[in-house]
């Protein structure tokens, strides 16, 4: 067959059936990227004759003889296409995962596309960006600003790796071919609890190309906890490699290794494995009631009560809530649900390990490859110098990359054969067997004077941690946040993290927050509404203030500091931007409109360790290096880091050479996550780039006889008094006597302070169908001193987006087997394009008190008050409150009145 593309012709003969996105990326078009293979996301979408398709779902022949265009071939070197252009200075991108496609799809466009961008993007997701910068970049609207030197803060600069994002070359982790590389396929289990008897592997070893079979006989039998923290301790360690008992469906049986993925895909199919059916409990509560099946055995010394399934429990109390309820004028009291719900990150989990000079090197798709490291040493009995982890850019993560979820079975293929190993999931995969949000039940009670001030504060919080413990003590602990908003002298909390034989929970934005934030704030607004107070001016008079002790499960001492009225001035903004749009009219007679706020308070970091090291140093080439170790997957750290030390050095970010997430050329990084990559890494970041500036000075002051307070740095110099030396100049003098200008320093994640957000909605509701449409979206943020507006306002129009999927059509839906029944991005509904309004973002302005800069990660706290907002506005406009998440339609119109359903015909 003969093919063209990118101008270029060839002959080649596909296999048989295969895609064309498979067959370009054999060809070393990476651009083209798999967040599906389904047709459903568009991150595929390539030309054929000028015209985009989604090329997972084009059978590779139908190109033969026709033009093929990637997004490597869109531009030309030097000169990239005006879409490429417009997407790298809107940015209209965070991870860049989607960002291809988004550019082949939306550079075909007509004025009268662009017109009507969502029925033209409706084959393009983006789980990132809430689609406002998107938007913009289709229109090309601008906002990438240049730096000048030293003053980069402040300054919304695009990423560092913008240019290579937008034209395609920036890599991803699969993103890459290694000769001789062997596939992995996992055979996932079809019951939901059940004892592995035996496994006959002879008629997958005898598919040709089948060169392992893995089972729980073959690997290391050591416990470990897959979840990512630098103290491991927080979390169980009771899990296997592989296990001879399965307590999910869709957990690991046993993996084939191959030549190619159809291989190892046909060698599972032909496992005969015999299974001893065990009971299932699915549900937390009948979890902990006596006589319920155990899914860990008493042996097992991480279960608090193994004869309850009970993983972990807490309990906790300040002053006394039954003298509290006894004063009170008013008691509400009401039980809410937050369902399971998926990350739908594009680019799905994924490693690729091989040996070199005897060592393992493992590239992966991960929030913090230092621990990753740390756990491969362990399980295979390795030492640090004989284990290399590395990240490329990431497609995404929000906590679902807080994991070590394939790094561990390419690690024990490539260490058994001595071959490259790659394993990458498939949509599927993620759905089934990756770490949800913890599905949690909370009963909220409250108490309160006439005048609103409350009297007690009573919470009970039931988390289902799925199968196994990974994050289900700590999103248990942070859950405490949701209480510490509120000034009270009477708190209780009580909260239990169960087991069930569901897919096991992790970690997930707003981790743990996000739905004791929906409970709780529900529940004030419905206290406000018994009160007949503005449930605005209720949140006013109780929230904590300066000052005050942030109690939540404890009362002694913490290492919060707490000096900045954010949260009030948040509640204010978002009061008056909701009073200045309230004239916005609704859609029509037939639908039913109201307004919904809710706030959140969360930590700056997790109060459990978190240590990031950064490295500056002034190379030959004058250009600053900084090393620093956490992955960039969107949150914008790397583009926060490099403004953080071009404004410390006196100069631009062109000048800064950014290495990153590497363990051979970076120093050890708990990770991104709980936005400790601003946070944490970046006060690393901070201190090490004042170190060598301080060292510069210090070396061009004794040159040139001027005190050091009398010497600046410029852009590539130093001026001391009237003199002026170059860089060129001192590190030629430097190099003579041996002085390098390098320096290395260590943050950690203490003192911590918090960062507060306020969410409003103005919603319709419409009285027939149940459809909810969003008229207008606000939120207000305290993020300190901003380091980049964009990616600011970036984070929480994306978290937003995120919240509203959570809220209005994202559910993890499984059947009385335990299996979930709609394991696709078609089905699970991720919003798209038209369900995500442009969101109005008020920034607070203060300063932080111990954050780089004065300032505070944005990336992970907008995503909490989104849901319960969204709730207390649809009960606003009907007059139902619905307790329950996601509200569809088909739950919302089940409950209307007959008389407002009936009105409207």
């Amino acid at each position: 067959m003969s093919y063209h593309v990118n101008g270029k012709a060839f002959d080649r003969e596909p296999a048989p059936g295969q895609c064309l996105r498979t067959f370009l990326r054999e060809l070393g078009h990476f651009g083209v990227k798999k967040g599906c293979d389904a047709g459903d996301c568009g991150a595929c979408t390539v030309w054929l004759d000028g015209t985009p398709v989604h090329s997972c779902i084009t059978p590779a022949f139908r190109a033969d003889g026709r033009e093929v265009t990637t997004i490597e071939g869109l531009g030309r070197p030097g000169a990239p296409h005006p879409m490429q252009r417009q997407f790298e200075d809107a940015p209209g991108f965070q991870c860049g995962f989607c960002t291809a496609g988004m550019i082949m799809t939306s550079a075909t466009f007509t004025e009268e596309q662009k017109a009507d961008l969502p029925r033209a993007l409706k084959g393009n997701l983006c789980r990132c960006t809430g689609y406002r910068a998107i938007e913009d970049a289709v229109k090309g609207v601008s906002a990438v600003e240049t730096a000048a030197p030293g003053k980069a803060v402040g300054t919304s600069v695009g990423a560092p790796a913008g240019h290579d994002v937008v034209t395609g070359h920036a890599e991803f982790t699969m993103d890459t071919h290694i000769d001789g590389m062997l596939h992995l396929k996992v055979l996932h289990s079809p019951h939901a609890h059940a004892r592995i008897l035996s496994i006959d592997k002879t008629a997958a070893l005898a598919v040709p190309g089948v060169h392992r079979v893995y089972t729980w006989e073959d690997v290391p039998r050591r416990r470990f906890t897959t979840a990512i923290h630098t103290d491991h301790l927080v979390d169980p360690d009771d899990t296997y490699i592989l296990d001879d008992t399965v307590r999910f469906a869709g957990q690991r049986v046993a993996a084939v290794l191959a030549d190619t993925v159809g291989a190892a895909e046909e060698g599972c199919q032909r496992l005969a494995v015999e299974y001893e059916v065990l009971p299932a409990v699915f549900d937390p509560e009948a979890a902990m009631a006596d006589g319920a099946p155990q899914l860990h055995g008493s042996h097992d010394p991480f279960v608090r009560d193994p004869g309850h399934n009970i993983l972990l429990d807490l309990h906790s109390h300040i002053g006394d809530v039954d003298a509290g309820f006894a004063a009170a004028d008013v008691i509400h009291e009401g039980t809410y649900f937050s369902p399971r719900v998926q990350h739908a990150h594009l680019e799905t989990h994924g490693s690729i390990a091989w040996m070199e000079q005897g060592r393992l090197n493992v590239r992966t798709s991960s929030q913090s490859p230092s621990i990753a490291k740390v756990k491969l040493e362990y399980l295979f009995a390795l030492r640090p110098d004989q284990v290399r982890v590395f990240c490329k850019r990431v497609g995404g993560g929000f906590g679902g990359k807080q994991e070590v979820i394939a790094e561990d079975l390419v690690a024990l293929a490539t260490l058994d054969t001595g071959r490259p190993t790659c394993l990458e999931y498939t949509r599927e995969e993620e759905f089934t067997t990756a770490s949800p949000r913890h599905p949690m039940t909370l009963t909220v009670k409250l108490g309160a004077k006439a005048d609103g001030t409350l009297t007690a504060f009573q919470v009970r919080n039931v988390s289902n941690t799925g199968a196994y413990g990974n994050h289900g003590g700590e999103t248990l602990y942070a859950g405490g946040a949701a209480v510490m908003i509120y000034r009270c002298p009477n708190k209780k909390y009580d909260a239990y993290s169960v087991y069930t034989n569901t897919v096991p929970s992790g970690a997930l934005r707003g981790y743990g927050m996000t739905q004791p934030a929906f409970a709780v704030e529900s529940a004030m607004d419905e206290l406000a509404r018994a009160l007949h107070i503005d449930p605005l001016e209720l949140r006013r008079r109780n929230i904590v203030r300066p000052g005050e002790p942030l109690v939540a499960l404890h009362e002694g001492p913490d290492d919060v500091t707490f000096t900045e009225d954010g949260l009030a001035q948040c509640i204010d903004l978002v009061g008056d931007a909701l009073a200045r749009t309230a004239d916005r009219p609704p859609p029509g007679p037939e639908w039913l409109v109201g307004t919904g706020v809710a706030s959140s308070l969360h930590e700056t970091a997790p109060p459990t360790d978190h240590l990031s090291e950064a490295w500056v140093t002034l190379g030959d080439d004058l250009l600053y290096e900084l090393a620093v170790g956490t992955p960039e997957f969107g949150e914008g750290t790397s583009t926060a880091h490099v403004q953080i030390a071009a404004s410390q050095l006196g100069t631009t970010p062109s000048r800064i050479r950014l290495v990153q997430s590497d363990t051979d050329r970076t120093g050890f990084d708990t990770g991104a996550f709980a936005s400790a990559g601003l946070f944490v890494a970046g006060n690393a970041v901070l201190a090490a780039a004042n170190a060598v500036r301080d060292r510069i000075l210090h070396f061009a002051a004794a040159h040139t006889g001027i005190h050091v307070v009398m010497c600046t740095m410029d852009d590539d110099g130093v001026v001391c008094g009237d003199r002026r030396v170059s860089l060129a100049e001192l590190v030629a003098l430097a190099r003579a006597r041996g002085i390098r200008f390098t320096a290395a320093r260590k943050a950690y994640g203490s003192p911590r302070s918090v960062t507060s957000n306020t969410q409003g909605f103005r919603v319709a509701v419409h009285r027939v169908t149940g459809e909810i449409r969003i008229l207008y979206s606000v939120q207000a943020a305290d993020a300190g001193v901003i380091i980049n507006p964009a990616q600011v306002r970036g984070q929480i129009e994306g978290g937003v987006a995120q919240g509203i999927g959570f809220a209005l059509t994202e559910n993890h839906h499984i059947d009385g087997n335990g299996v979930m029944v709609n394991p696709n991005l078609r089905n699970y509904r991720i919003p798209t394009y038209a369900d995500i309004p442009r969101t109005e973002v008020l920034l607070v302005g203060s300063a932080d008190s111990v954050g780089p800069m004065r300032a505070k990660g944005m990336a992970e706290c907008c995503i909490n008050p989104v849901a319960p907002a969204l709730a207390n506005a649809v009960h606003d406009a009907t007059g139902v409150r619905y307790r329950a998440l996601p509200l569809t339609p088909e739950r919302i119109y089940g409950r209307l009145p007959a008389e407002q359903s009936v009105s409207a015909g």
